[in-house]
């Protein structure tokens, strides 16, 4: 398992790719000044994606180690 730390800075680099640095920021701060249910946005947030695509997509972006 990898430290907390190795995980924070990888999900700021994939953040700031995908958004630009400026936008990532931005997604931080915003998740940090509201109230925020982490398990409610988890759950909800693949709920209009079909479990087939869910699947291909994950397995096209999985890490091999």
């Amino acid at each position: 398992m990898r430290s907390n730390a190795l995980v924070k800075d990888e999900g700021m680099r994939v953040l700031a790719e995908r958004l630009g640095l400026v936008d990532a920021e931005r997604f931080v701060t915003l998740l940090r000044r509201e109230p925020f249910d982490y398990t409610e946005w988890r759950r909800d947030l693949y709920k209009d994606v079909p479990l087939d695509a869910f699947l291909k997509n994950a397995h096209e972006h999985r890490v091999y180690s």
